[in-house]
């Protein structure tokens, strides 16, 4: 079948449509078209489709479960949909004031979608006919995956330095003035050219192992994105899994000086303790939406690679209580801790301040749902994004009362120039690689190995 994130890719670059290419478990699903779709803004939850009168309700004390309930309606609750959450969507939780008309988070029903692993795709679509035009899209990708260009878009990543050094030594002055314990202050960098979003997303994924990773755009919103850590997991039997990172040093393929900064990493007492906090909160978090008694830590201050970073990495797991459905404990957990703060309420005062602008998609969520009941939150950080003709990168550092100015910019140069050096320019053209197609329908691969039949499946 060839590479399915190259195949994806290629599905990507070849519709004019709205759609998600995510990420995980080894396997690559892409969507396409809005068969429904549901908006939260910031005084209702609105349902529309293309068939059918736009719904609007009254945006409850949970406004995700209800946009939860709506969606499921839509899907009969068989059917799988995704969609992107936006960190302003966190102040309403916590009180602060969010524009009326602004929508915070938007998820769809996909009107047909391709799961891709190395070995076999399976197809859905509407209708039969629907179903076979698929197949023969999917047969085009294959013979068109993506190979990006040697081209790359230079960015400044000097871009707010100064501005940046000056707000982390405010949010230190606040830290140790005892308003909060943590902020995760951010600055973004501006990207000059028109970028091939597709061909950045393949350039960039080849040089990661991520968490997640998506290619997205729907609702005003691009996004190429090669996320270091999940939001939330919940699966079909309510098991409701968090991965917070915080504490990072640089990652540079020097196996000698980067296994000398993963031992300093572990020992910088400002690291473990950030670590550290951002692990009580999550558990205090889980507890609020699990049975207490199952919230457990399993695994504590690993080191985890992420591109062009190391981190400290814990795992931690509950099973949700009965009372709760997996957007409590989506909502429970967001934003994440490790791009916000402690308590989650002072840090998004401090945040406001600091950066002054909306952050958008950034530091929110990608939400993937199944069929099954699986929810699976993506936190959205190195990630290049796209909205109102704007094209921007974006990275903070996790602000503590031990921090250092200095120390925390060069983090966030870090973590940028995990997608920095990936930015393919939209004139660079991309080469085709791979296996051909034979009339069958067999993929056959270019240096004579066996062939893979793809598995079609309709609904």
């Amino acid at each position: 079948m060839g590479d399915p994130i190259a195949v994806a890719a290629a599905l990507c670059a070849a519709t004019e449509a709205p759609y998600l290419l995510y990420e995980l478990g080894g396997a690559v699903v892409w969507s396409e078209g809005e068969a429904a779709v549901v908006e939260v803004g910031g005084a209702s939850v609105r349902s529309y489709g293309t068939d059918t009168v736009a719904v609007e309700l009254p945006a409850g004390a949970h406004p995700l479960s209800d946009a939860g309930q709506l969606l499921q309606a839509r899907t009969g609750g068989t059917g799988s949909a995704h969609g992107w959450i936006s960190f302003e969507f966190a102040h309403g939780r916590f009180g602060r004031e969010m524009p009326e008309a602004a929508t915070l988070a938007r998820f769809v029903v996909p009107e047909r979608e391709i799961r891709l692993t190395p070995s076999e795709a399976v197809l859905r679509a509407e209708s039969p006919e629907a179903l076979d035009e698929l197949e023969r899209r999917l047969s085009a990708a294959l013979t068109s995956a993506l190979t990006p260009a040697t081209e790359r878009v230079a960015v400044d990543l000097e871009e707010q330095a100064e501005p940046y050094r000056a707000a982390v030594t405010d949010a230190v002055r606040a830290i140790r003035a005892g308003e909060l314990d943590k902020a995760i202050v951010s600055r973004g960098v501006s990207v000059p050219e028109e970028l091939d979003l597709p061909a950045t997303y393949v350039a960039g994924r080849r040089t990661h192992l991520p968490a997640r990773s998506f290619l997205l755009r729907h609702g005003g919103w691009e996004a190429a994105g090669f996320s270091p850590e999940i939001v939330a997991r919940v699966d079909a039997e309510g098991l409701v899994t968090a991965q917070p990172l915080a504490g990072t040093r640089a990652l540079t393929g020097d196996r000698d000086a980067d296994a000398a900064r993963r031992t300093a990493l572990r020992r910088d007492a400002k690291e473990v303790f950030e670590h550290a906090v951002s692990v009580r909160l999550v558990q205090e978090e889980l507890t609020a939406v699990c049975c207490p008694e199952s919230v457990r830590t399993e695994e504590f201050m690993a080191v985890a690679e992420r591109g062009s970073v190391q981190h400290l990495a814990s795992r931690l797991r509950g099973r949700l209580a009965p009372q709760r459905d997996r957007w409590e404990a989506l909502a429970a957990l967001f934003p994440a801790v490790t791009a916000s703060g402690i308590p989650k309420r002072s840090a998004l005062a401090v945040i406001r301040g600091a950066e002054r602008r909306e952050r958008g998609l950034y530091s929110g969520a990608v939400v993937r749902l199944e069929a099954d009941g699986t929810l699976d939150a993506a936190l959205v950080l190195r990630t290049v994004l796209r909205h109102n003709g704007r094209t921007w990168l974006r990275a903070g550092a996790g602000i503590v009362a031990d921090s250092d100015p200095a120390r925390e910019l060069e983090e966030t140069r870090e973590k940028l120039r995990a997608v920095s050096g990936h930015l393919v320019p939209a004139t660079g053209p991309g080469v085709s690689e791979g296996g051909t197609v034979s009339e069958s329908g067999t993929v056959s691969e270019d240096e004579g190995t066996a062939a893979v039949e793809a598995a079609v499946t309709a609904s």
